[in-house]
């Protein structure tokens, strides 16, 4: 059989929400603790108070018979009887015959205040009563006037303070003493909370489309401001990671997207080829098959291995750089080339940078393939220093770049109508690489008109520190 579940009432579920927050808790466990310590505290000083108080009254009354019976063994009674103590206003004067001889205002018209007689052997007597209805309860002090058989009783009165207003006054200040620190507890909680209730309340807005918005800092350096601090440094790390991921996903969709773009070409080509000479196999002449074949294979490689460089430059790949004269790299690369139309080199030794080797000399390697591309007689490859800057400028005396195209000369693939025509199988990823490059060095590269009216491509990198 399955357990019956009894129904949960509105109260109940009202006060399992309520003592699920710390707040009440706390307070309630804190309320707990105060009355745990005060209500001892305050019955033994209420103990301590009433005994104080009844060790005052007895004294009061004894002293108050003690003059009263003087008075009378020495003849100066009178009726009615004047007190002489404060506080203790009820005497009496009673004969043996436990009649009432003089008593004061208070006690006129009352009967003896108790039966009690002290006896030669022991004159005085205390006693508490209530006997009394119209005194309620009082502490009596019964003496002889004198030894003898005959000898008249003074009863000497005062009236208790009551029990029950010590004890409601007790209890009112028990209470007042958890209420208030129930509502200091309940305040100060409150206030402590403040901060989280903020926190939790950005937190629930932010989420992976919007990890900009941070969590208030309240002030100081305690474990909600440590808290805070660290929630927010876990949302930059977190705001970090997404925006590279994105930046890595962008890379990957344009290197796919360029990849499928760029080698579809040569690819296409080489399948004409290769299917044309399978068509008509007795027609091909093999050498030319495979020199053309090997010619789009190269293309195909080449394209591949730059894609695969920007992608490894995009993504941040660590320099690790050299102290190099420029001066010097430029006149060894030179000398290894083969080109079209002799360079004039401009030098200035002595201009240092901290680089790559490698991928600078691939940098000057794009910039003179394409100044050699267009160039109509003169290349010019200038190194220079200009304030804290390395600067490698390579010029040629072509068509030039027009100034709308002067940054769009920088995409990926782009090649400028004039351009076209005087391409050489380049893949159109020599300047994007060559920024890059520049840009990963902290440097630049910038087109400009040249003196001679072409094209002038200008790279600047700190020079090296000293």
């Amino acid at each position: 059989m399955r357990p019956t579940t009894l129904p949960t009432t509105l109260s109940d579920r009202c006060t399992r929400l309520f003592l699920r927050s710390i707040r009440p808790r706390t307070t309630l466990l804190i309320a707990a603790l105060v009355a745990l310590f005060a209500v001892p505290a305050f019955v033994q000083e209420e103990m301590l108070t009433g005994q104080a108080e009844n060790d005052t009254a007895w004294m009061d009354v004894q002293r108050q018979a003690t003059m009263t019976a003087s008075t009378v063994r020495s003849g100066r009674a009178r009726d009615p009887v004047r007190p002489d103590i404060t506080g203790v206003d009820v005497i009496q004067v009673v004969g043996p015959d436990r009649r009432v001889l003089a008593a004061t205002p208070a006690a006129r018209g009352l009967a003896p205040l108790t039966d009690v007689w002290p006896s030669a052997g022991a004159p005085q007597l205390d006693l508490r009563t209530c006997a009394s209805q119209p005194l309620g309860c009082v502490y009596v002090a019964a003496l002889r006037v004198d030894p003898t058989p005959g000898s008249a009783v003074v009863y000497a009165a005062s009236r208790t303070t009551g029990t029950t207003r010590g004890q409601w006054l007790f209890a009112l200040q028990a209470a007042a003493l958890i209420v208030l620190a129930a509502w200091v507890v309940w305040k100060i909680i409150g206030r402590l909370l403040c901060p989280i209730e903020a926190i939790r309340g950005t937190l629930t807005t932010i989420n992976s489309n919007n990890l900009s918005c941070r969590v208030p800092e309240p002030r100081g350096n305690d474990e909600i401001v440590q808290l805070a601090r660290t929630i927010n440094g876990t949302l930059d790390r977190l705001e970090v990671a997404k925006e590279g991921s994105e930046r890595a996903l962008a890379q990957q969709r344009r290197f796919a997207c360029d990849a499928s773009h760029e080698l579809r070409t040569p690819l296409a080509g080489l399948r004409v080829l290769l299917e044309e000479a399978q068509l008509h196999p007795d027609e091909t002449a093999l050498p030319d098959l495979l020199r053309d074949a090997l010619g789009d294979v190269d293309r195909l490689q080449t394209i591949i291995a730059d894609l695969l460089l920007l992608s490894r430059l995009e993504a941040g790949m660590p320099i690790e750089g050299e102290a190099m004269d420029l001066s010097l790299l430029v006149e060894e690369e030179i000398a290894l080339r083969s080109d079209r139309l002799p360079a004039r080199l401009r030098l200035e030794a002595g201009t240092t940078v901290r680089a790559c080797r490698i991928q600078l000399a691939r940098v000057l390697t794009n910039l003179l393939d394409n100044a050699q591309r267009h160039a109509a007689q003169t290349v010019h490859v200038d190194v220079y220093r200009e304030g804290s800057a390395a600067v490698l400028a390579v010029s040629d005396d072509g068509t030039g770049i027009a100034g709308a195209d002067r940054e769009r000369i920088f995409e990926r693939f782009t090649r400028l109508d004039a351009a076209r025509s005087r391409d050489q199988g380049g893949t159109g990823l020599g300047l994007a690489i060559a920024r890059d490059i520049a840009q990963a060095h902290r440097g630049t590269l910038t087109a400009e008109r040249s003196d001679m009216g072409g094209a002038r491509f200008v790279v600047r990198i700190p020079l090296a520190e000293n």
